[in-house]
């Protein structure tokens, strides 16, 4: 998923800089109201978490792997403005320091994964958050659909920036199917992976779970009040 340099031309390059430059500063003043002493640490623990299952890849095919990117799960765990953020750092860190990715691109990068991504895996989650309140094996299949989700509509973002401005020399059909036909299948591994990961949370600390409490009631396995205790 990562776009190295001169994948697109240098105006649509600078123009999805601009987008991601945007949705960042957006992110941050948004981001504040979900940060306190309990959430910003789990900001924290989820960023190298990401950071270190994406330099982890899986075979899909011969000759083709992928690795986590992560949408989904930072939206569930820490909602989408701090999620946005979480995904961004991991990219520019890994731009920077390892050059998995342009730095031309990281633009591209980040709209992809850390803005379209991760509200579209948020999106997807809250849709079925009915779902993922009413047992523990619908919250894992909430994180999981989530996941295949968010990662096929990422990969569609790229296919976007591609027809806009595409200067690798590959047709758009071809970039489509394969963009498309491959992270279908990244997308059952960022499935599995995202559920898991949910599912470790949810039975040790479902009250850090952005998404179970962001219905306004007490999260799916969190201790019931008793009569008289505070609210």
């Amino acid at each position: 998923m990562h776009m190295s340099d001169g994948l697109v031309n240098a105006p649509t390059a600078a123009a999805f800089g601009l987008v991601a430059v945007g949705a960042l500063v957006l992110a941050a003043r948004r981001a504040r109201r979900d940060l306190d002493d309990r959430t910003a640490p789990m900001a924290g623990l989820v960023t190298a978490f990401v950071f270190a299952v994406q330099m982890i890849n899986f075979p899909i095919l011969p000759g083709a792997s992928g690795h986590l990117l992560g949408g989904a799960l930072v939206a569930i765990l820490v909602g989408p403005w701090v999620g946005t953020l979480c995904i961004a750092i991991v990219l520019v860190v890994q731009a920077l320091l390892f050059a998995d990715g342009g730095l031309t691109a990281l633009g591209t990068n980040i709209t992809n994964m850390a803005v379209v991504g991760v509200f579209v895996g948020y999106g997807v989650a809250v849709a079925l958050r009915r779902v993922a309140r009413r047992s523990r094996a619908g919250l894992l299949a909430t994180a999981f659909v989530a996941a295949l989700l968010n990662t096929v509509v990422a990969a569609l973002a790229f296919v976007v920036e591609y027809a806009i401005g595409g200067a690798g020399g590959a047709s758009l059909g071809t970039v489509l199917v394969l963009m498309v036909g491959l992270h279908a299948l990244i997308g059952i591994g960022e499935g599995v992976i995202t559920a898991a990961t949910v599912g470790a949370v949810a039975s040790v600390r479902p009250d850090l779970v952005h998404l179970l409490r962001g219905a306004g009631a007490e999260p799916a396995g969190a201790p019931a009040r008793t009569e008289g205790s505070p609210a």
